[in-house]
């Protein structure tokens, strides 16, 4: 117990940590005190792990050989492959409904909408009686205008008379 081994980088340790000695450990052992041993962080690992990505021939790969599996089989099958359970059934579901063909992958984001024709020359009349009826409402407040413009001068006002 007083000889601690350095795993840095081994399998069983998964490379994370190192053991190593305080320097107060080694001053008590020159003393011959208790030793103490010290976890510190190793540089070379990262700090947060990447996430696996699998591509649909891997999955397809995998579910095929999980379906000859026998009893018993499958559970060998994951651990080879370091995978879960979980992995399995849902790539079962992505398969059954046809995400993992041998096409392009789905694309994602909000689905593009068909254009209509129709609908597209509904909105150009809309928009164009939307333009006419401004139009002639302003034309009927210039002639409200002129009325009473003229009720005020006292002329009264002719479809024939230029002024």
């Amino acid at each position: 117990m007083n000889e601690i081994p350095n795993p840095t980088g081994s399998a069983e340790a998964g490379g994370a940590l190192r053991l190593g000695r305080s320097p107060r450990a080694q001053d008590s052992k020159e003393r011959g005190g208790p030793r103490s041993a010290v976890l510190t962080a190793d540089p070379e690992v990262p700090a947060k792990g990447q996430r696996r990505r699998f591509n649909n021939e891997f999955k397809r790969r995998v579910l095929a050989e999980a379906d000859r599996c026998g009893p018993g089989e499958i559970a060998a099958l994951l651990r080879r492959e370091g995978l879960y359970s979980s992995h399995l059934a849902t790539w079962r579901a992505a398969r059954d409904r046809g995400e993992l063909s041998l096409t392009a992958p789905k694309k994602r984001g909000p689905k593009p909408k068909a254009i209509d024709p129709s609908a597209k020359r509904v909105a150009e009349l809309e928009r164009e009686v939307a333009k006419l009826k401004a139009r002639a409402e302003r034309a009927e407040f210039l002639v409200e205008m002129q009325k009473k413009m003229a009720a005020l001068l006292g002329r009264t006002l002719t479809e024939e008379d230029p002024t």
